[in-house]
């Protein structure tokens, strides 16, 4: 049984105000300021994604699928901020139920994207060892 609920398709609208993303990693904290204007930092995940952000700052974020949401690797949990991300789609929440530790603020980085209205905290929980 999975936590996360699939919402219904929606357009993802890129950030219209600067804001504050701040990654927890491994005991350190790095905050960058993400300006909308400057999107996409990258071609990888979606537009001003989470994904596209950490790479942008250096934060070596797995995502083995390229940024697509066919896989779980750049699962994250949204600690603070979730409510102005874009809603989880059926691609993303497939995904999630396989990701280790998932929870009703978990997220793939490559598919969230804030609407920057308000800052966001992002733990990257510690890679899974086999």
């Amino acid at each position: 049984m999975s936590l996360i609920k699939a919402i219904p398709c929606h357009p993802v609208a890129a950030p219209r105000h600067p804001y504050t993303i701040t990654f927890l990693e491994r005991g350190l904290v790095h905050t960058a300021m993400v300006d909308p204007s400057h999107l996409p930092y990258g071609n990888t995940g979606l537009a001003g994604s989470i994904l596209d952000s950490a790479l942008h700052v250096g934060i070596d974020l797995p995502h083995l699928c390229g940024g697509v949401a066919a896989c779980s690797t750049c699962h994250v949990t949204i600690s603070q901020g979730i409510e102005s991300c874009n809603e989880a789609q059926e691609a993303e929440v497939d995904q999630l139920v396989d990701a280790a530790g998932h929870s009703l603020q978990s997220r793939l980085a490559c598919q969230c994207v804030p609407n920057g209205a308000s800052a966001i905290v992002v733990a990257i929980p510690e890679p899974e060892v086999s």
